[in-house]
């Protein structure tokens, strides 16, 4: 076989795939052009809102307590807030409180300055420590902050209540929210005369009422001598739930 019949048979098959090629993509032109001009399927929907609520009783106390002290020295200084933190955390745990729930917030070390004619000079160190707690017992709370008062702690704050197991209220919120929500597009299909098919889409927002605080300081709650024990009114806390469903009608 010489060169010019290689070629030729060559030449051949590259045009064989060449018009299989072609005859592919001008099947697939032709299926295109076919759908020009239709309207693509349509889904016909509604959407609904539902609000639910759950009101629950908080039973956690929180709040926190510091003790800030002034020496020449580092060590001095932490000795003397040492000693003073320790007389609180006694106090905190003899009214029942477990060790998980006493943490430190903050802890510190910063130099003191005095202002002497309009200029500052180092007197010493500053030592700062924080402590939040958490108080389980609601009964034992106002003992509790009054012990606390007696401590010779500077400050204390915060005072808040809260719900310990908070998801299972958002849970009875949600449902609520949903049960209110499915009987709107029920209501909904009836007066249209469609039929609910599937849920397209689900949204769920809930929100926590802000936490009660009372002022406190050191010697109780607003005010109070250290000597009575305050009463620790803990209200309630409404949860809401706020849920938007997507139904695909027909």
């Amino acid at each position: 076989m010489n060169n010019q019949e290689q070629v030729w048979k060559v030449g051949k098959w590259v045009g064989i795939f060449l018009i299989i090629f072609l005859a592919v993509i001008s099947i697939k032109e032709l299926k295109s052009i076919s759908y020009v001009g239709k309207d693509t399927q349509t889904i016909s929907t509604i959407s609904v809102n539902g609000k639910g609520e759950a009101v629950s009783i908080p039973d956690i106390a929180s709040f926190s307590f510091s003790v800030t002290e002034n020496a020449k020295t580092v060590k001095e200084a932490q000795d003397k807030a040492t000693t003073k933190i320790n007389t609180a955390l006694t106090a905190v745990k003899a009214g029942g409180v477990a060790e998980k729930d006493i943490k430190t917030l903050s802890y510190s070390i910063n130099p003191h300055y005095d202002y002497i004619q309009i200029r500052s000079v180092q007197n010493g160190y500053d030592v700062s420590q924080t402590i939040e707690v958490k108080v389980r017992d609601l009964a034992k709370a106002g003992d509790l902050f009054n012990s606390i008062g007696t401590a010779g702690v500077q400050n204390v704050n915060g005072l808040s209540f809260s719900i310990d197991d908070i998801d299972s209220v958002k849970a009875i919120a949600r449902a609520d929210a949903i049960a209110k929500a499915q009987a709107q597009a029920k209501k909904i299909a009836k007066d249209l005369g469609v039929s609910l098919v599937r849920i397209m889409s689900f949204n769920d927002s809930s929100n926590e009422v802000y936490p009660m605080y009372s002022a406190m300081d050191s010697g109780g709650i607003m005010g109070m001598k250290a000597s009575v024990a305050p009463q620790i009114p803990t209200g309630e806390q409404k949860i809401t739930s706020n849920v938007s469903i997507t139904y695909e009608i027909r």
